[in-house]
């Protein structure tokens, strides 16, 4: 909380944007509160302020990558297509997202999850969220395509569409240690097989 009569000077939402990006670089515990300070422009006392600590911000920060990433992901699996294009189009995303940067990254939420969860309850919490999200999501595209006889009917679609995240989050962490397409496209291509 901002204990001073001034007004803030400088834009919260920018400020969170930039700790975003600094974290999903670097991590939480490799992120200084001196680099965070020269990374988004704030100084100590405004950062402390304004979110409390390098914790209160960081789960700012992984919220609003939460916000950013499930919409992209829910877009891929909510749009036109039938069942398997749908699945196929979330992982090759999730292989691009992993390998096609100058600076490799993973996704900020499987970094969190790795690095704090155990140690962060509302980091856990927000991580937890974002996941049922997906399966949610994963769960209907499921359950439409054994109604459409495109996805074999022989476990249930919840049983499916677990499995599938497990493979996708699988995937996203192998790219971080084996970085060939190659490799990542056959992961791919024999998920959608055992559909």
């Amino acid at each position: 909380m901002i204990t001073s009569g001034r007004p803030c000077e400088f834009n919260r939402q920018k400020v969170i944007e930039a700790a975003m990006e600094l974290f999903w670089l670097k991590g939480y515990k490799a992120t200084s509160t001196q680099e965070l300070c020269e990374y988004t422009g704030l100084g100590k006392g405004s950062l402390y302020n304004a979110f409390g600590n390098k914790q209160g911000l960081y789960q700012q920060a992984l919220e609003y990558y939460h916000e950013l990433a499930v919409k992209t992901q829910l877009d891929i699996l909510n749009g036109p297509g039938l069942a398997k294009e749908k699945l196929r189009a979330l992982l090759e995303w999730g292989i691009n997202a992993d390998l096609d940067r100058s600076e490799p990254r993973t996704c900020m939420a499987l970094f969190s999850a790795l690095e704090l969860s155990r140690q962060d309850p509302i980091v856990e919490r927000l991580n937890r969220i974002y996941s049922a999200k997906l399966e949610q999501a994963l769960f209907h595209l499921f359950e439409l395509g054994q109604r459409s006889g495109e996805i074999k009917a022989s476990c249930p679609a919840l049983e499916m569409s677990r499995a599938f995240l497990g493979s996708y989050y699988g995937l996203r962490i192998m790219g971080q240690t084996i970085r060939d397409k190659h490799f990542l496209r056959d992961v791919l291509n024999g998920t959608l097989a055992a559909l």
